[in-house]
């Protein structure tokens, strides 16, 4: 049983293992639990697994309606997840982080089914940090995390990634052509997440035409929410705007310069990557871990972080790293010695060794 969602981030990780899991296995039977008005009830049935949805949501920061109905939704999930393990009869239960994730390993706990959290923030949340008290092993991306799960529980194995994105050093020409843009000038990769960073959309929207006027091709993947407000950039030369990246692959491998939020899968797969990367973290995180995460890297010269507090100075510190092939190898060196190309398969060694004990 696999429990992850709310965000991508959350659920390709667990798609990631089960997939992994289902190749050295395929007898094996898998059932997600999700929170069941998020993208999870939609992305994991298309990966060809069942989901049963929990009635569950996070804490709001203000006093809202949806805070006062939390008692209430946490009691539900709670004897509903309880049910859909008592029929299901998992060997394993797994936490990928999310909303459902919290009710369901806690009742696998309860029954003494054995449990692995896999952590993908160098600061985890809340609901991580209690069941990591429980769970038999935790899988990590970061160093340090002593400081919040018991040290004898903790693996690093790093974040799943896309295995596609292993051999993107190979796919430079073919990406350039997929987009239609051209090998002779530098090619700009911005990314805000599948719904959009409002703050990245509208720094791209005041340097857009600078971008052009230096001669920086564009990919621009806006996300759902604003690709309308944007989409009429797509006549500019060398600018291409899209709503979501499907070939993540291709547009990884015709970027020189990458701007980003600083998810952990986001971060994970960068490393493997191995571009120039200038981090915009969201601000609108619990625990302001997407800050957390990219100055982990950061503070290894492996990337530039820029708050959106400092992005009024945003053109001075990219024409630096556009012009300065230096700095772009450096950056590119430093952030491939981060990248752990083998986590989904160290995980899946550790939910095996459960199942086998």
């Amino acid at each position: 049983m696999i429990s992850g969602g709310g965000t991508g981030g959350h659920i390709y990780p667990a798609i990631a293992i089960a997939n992994e899991l289902r190749k050295r296995n395929g007898a094996a039977n898998f059932l997600f639990v999700g929170a069941q008005d998020r993208m999870e009830m939609e992305k994991v049935p298309q990966a060809g697994y069942e989901i049963k949805g929990l009635w569950i949501s996070g804490i709001q920061r203000k006093l809202t309606l949806k805070n006062l109905l939390f008692p209430f939704k946490l009691i539900s999930s709670l004897l509903k997840a309880n049910t859909i393990i008592k029929n299901f009869n998992p060997n394993v239960v797994i936490g990928t982080g999310g909303f459902a994730s919290g009710p369901t390993l806690y009742m696998a706990n309860r029954k003494g089914i054995p449990t692995l959290v896999q952590e993908q923030n160098s600061y985890p949340g809340i609901t991580n940090k209690l069941l990591g008290k429980k769970a038999d092993v935790i899988c990590v991306a970061y160093d340090g995390l002593e400081r919040f799960f018991p040290a004898n529980k903790i693996v690093k194995t790093g974040n799943p990634v896309r295995q596609d994105l292993l051999e993107i050093v190979n796919k430079q020409h073919e990406g350039k052509q997929f987009f239609r843009l051209s090998s002779s000038q530098k090619i700009l990769l911005i990314l805000g997440g599948s719904l959009g960073a409002r703050a990245i959309n509208q720094l791209v929207e005041n340097q857009i035409n600078w971008f052009v006027d230096n001669n920086v091709q564009v990919i621009w993947q806006t996300g759902k929410l604003y690709y309308d407000e944007y989409k009429d950039f797509n006549k500019l030369q060398g600018v291409k705007v899209v709503e979501f990246i499907n070939k993540m692959d291709l547009a990884y491998g015709a970027a020189d310069i990458i701007i980003t939020r600083a998810g952990a899968g986001s971060i994970s797969e960068l490393c493997i990557v191995g571009k120039p990367v200038i981090f915009i973290p969201s601000p609108n995180v619990s625990e302001d871990h997407q800050t957390k995460n990219a100055m982990a890297v950061a503070d290894k010269n492996a990337a530039l972080v820029m708050k959106e507090s400092e992005l009024h100075s945003f053109q001075k510190q990219f024409e630096k790293l556009l012009h300065s092939d230096e700095k772009q190898q450096e950056l590119s060196k430093n952030i491939k010695l981060l990248a752990l190309p083998m986590a989904t398969e160290h995980i899946v060694n550790e939910v095996e060794k459960l199942i086998n004990s």
